[in-house]
């Protein structure tokens, strides 16, 4: 592949994780927290453990999504699979407000034990938008 035709490819990838729920998203956690949002601090927050208050399981975002956000996941429990959450392989992520406001309640309180707070849903919400 050509180096202008790479280019435009990782260009039409990246607009698409740009979406305007995701903006809008992170203008009010923004707001909110007075935060600088890092991808790196995402990972990290992805990928820490959480011991659960009901049974003392240990948990973390990788628990059901996996560490490559690119691949299919599984939850824990059900079994039900869960289509990779990259946006870059998945353009059904991260376009709707109001889903990815309920995923990342349910998901926060189900791995932390609370919701999250507005800095860690930017963290989270921007390492999830560059994969």
């Amino acid at each position: 592949m050509g180096v202008l035709a790479m280019g435009g490819a990782v260009g039409n990838v990246l607009a698409a994780a740009n979406t305007p729920a995701v903006d809008g998203l992170l203008d009010l956690y923004q707001r909110e927290s007075n935060t600088k949002f890092s991808a790196q601090t995402g990972s990290e927050i992805w990928r820490k453990e959480f011991v659960s208050e009901k049974g003392g399981d240990i948990r973390s975002c990788t628990t059901c999504h996996t560490s490559n956000l690119s691949a299919k996941g599984a939850h824990v429990k059900t079994k039900k699979v869960i289509e990779p959450l990259a946006p870059s392989v998945n353009g059904e992520r991260l376009v709707k407000t109001k889903t990815i406001k309920k995923w990342l309640k349910r998901n926060c309180k189900w791995t932390i034990g609370r919701e999250c707070s507005a800095e860690e849903k930017g963290h989270l919400l921007t390492f999830i938008q560059a994969q």
